[in-house]
């Protein structure tokens, strides 16, 4: 069985499950119309994807979600607060994206503390938290027959990829805690609020026809 995680990393993962169990369950609602089943089960495939691909991938069996009832349980419960609340969650500004920024942020932080924790080298650690950031929200996008947004949307992976190095060297430096591990969360946050508001994306092929999904539609 997995060993207690500490509590800065616990409380992380936790508020990351929440964040993106909302994120998974509200997409559910708007765009897939999906019935309490089918909004409670991909928000919770969201909350939870990334963190069983990472735990199945640095042996930490069985994974932290079926290892530990917070998870589900948190997962379920963000589900079902979006399906009672969605229409009036719709209602504001970006609850989606915003939720899936937080999620994303806090994964990309708990993903790389965990993998250091189980010995893992810097680039391993920094691999693995955008796997944990990015694995949940490309099988919610694969189960309702969508692009997965890692591969065209507004710098998905790379401010991932930010936090995730963030956290590894401040742990491999010794200067790891709650400040640092806000702070990585931070800037993985703001880089991908500021990537959607501007409609930033990472380079694609020279020549390429741009637009994103559905561009080729348009021609």
């Amino acid at each position: 069985m997995n060993a207690e995680p500490p509590p800065l990393l616990l409380a992380l993962d936790l508020t990351g499950t929440f964040a993106f169990g909302l994120n998974g369950a509200l997409t559910a609602v708007r765009a897939a119309r999906l019935d309490i089943v089918g909004v409670v089960t991909l928000g919770m495939v969201t909350a939870l994807g990334g963190g069983i691909i990472r735990d199945i991938l640095i042996d930490s069996l069985p994974p932290a979600t079926f290892s530990d009832w917070r998870y589900l349980a948190v997962a379920a419960a963000s589900g079902l607060v979006a399906y009672g609340l969605g229409r009036r969650l719709d209602r504001l500004a970006g609850p989606i994206i915003v939720f899936d920024a937080l999620g994303l942020s806090l994964f990309a932080v708990t993903g790389a503390s965990k993998a250091l924790d189980f010995r893992l080298g810097i680039g391993q650690a920094i691999i693995l938290g955008a796997i944990t950031a990015v694995g949940g929200g490309t099988l919610r996008d694969v189960l309702i027959r969508r692009i997965p947004t890692v591969l065209y949307s507004e710098l998905y992976a790379i401010p991932a990829l930010i936090a995730a190095t963030i956290t590894a060297v401040t742990i491999s430096t010794g200067v790891y805690g709650i400040p640092a591990a806000i702070g990585a969360a931070a800037v993985c946050f703001v880089v991908r609020l500021v990537g959607v508001r501007f409609g930033l994306n990472a380079p694609g092929p020279p020549g390429a026809y741009g637009g994103g999904p559905g561009s080729a539609d348009r021609r």
